[in-house]
């Protein structure tokens, strides 16, 4: 769908950007068989697919709040499976986990990208007197465009701005039927920090799946 990024994902670079954060989803999809979803005392794993503790397990810790929000049991998944089951070759100890655990559905959410968009506006340019020479000439009562580009003339600098871009890919399983439900592909530009972010996106995603008629 989108490239992968490495485990880790340069977090702190990603929240040292400033400006306030904005989350808009690109796409989703709903199975078109799946109704509104019965969440009230299901239990559902929050996943957040990194190989950073630092921001697996608060994210976790957040996205399970925010399930719980719905009116589900939200469980954040690093409480119930070690750090040794989150490998692909130990996928069978997993699932035995969280089926023990009575986890009846799955929230998993994983960065596919990040990256800086750089923004410039250049600056104005316009056809005056000054222009006509460089050095200027006597009785103009004005210099040329030497004096007039170093401050006479008001020196305008161009505005360069700089974004941070997360791409987030969240997925919703049923655990019995082992089954897709929905998938969206969100964008979050300048994330302050982990649990903001969580937070919005969470909030974003529940207003996308009110939109599909999963959530009343």
């Amino acid at each position: 769908m989108l490239r992968s990024v490495k485990a880790g994902w340069a977090v702190a670079a990603v929240l040292a950007a400033a400006a306030c954060a904005t989350t808009s989803f690109q796409g989703t999809w709903k199975a078109p068989d799946v109704g509104p979803l019965n969440l009230n005392g299901v239990k559902v794993a929050a996943l957040v697919m990194s190989g950073d503790r630092g921001f697996r397990l608060p994210a976790e810790t957040t996205l399970a709040e925010q399930i719980t929000a719905q009116g589900a049991v939200g469980v954040a998944a690093h409480t119930l499976l070690a750090d040794e089951l989150t490998r692909e070759e130990n996928q069978d100890k997993a699932r035995a986990e969280l089926e023990k655990a009575g986890v009846k559905g799955v929230v998993v959410m994983r960065v596919v990208d990040n990256q800086q968009r750089i923004t410039s506006t250049p600056s104005t340019f316009w056809m005056g007197p000054p222009y006509a020479a460089f050095w200027g000439r006597p009785g103009w009562g004005r210099p040329g465009y030497w004096g007039w580009g170093w401050g006479w003339g008001h020196m305008h600098a161009p505005t360069v701005r700089t974004d941070t871009v997360v791409s987030v890919e969240t997925l919703i399983f049923s655990m019995p039927e082992d089954r897709l439900v929905w998938v969206g592909t969100s964008q979050t530009t300048n994330p302050s920090n982990v649990n903001n972010f969580v937070r919005e996106l969470s909030g974003v995603a529940a207003r996308e799946l009110r939109r599909a008629g999963l959530l009343q």
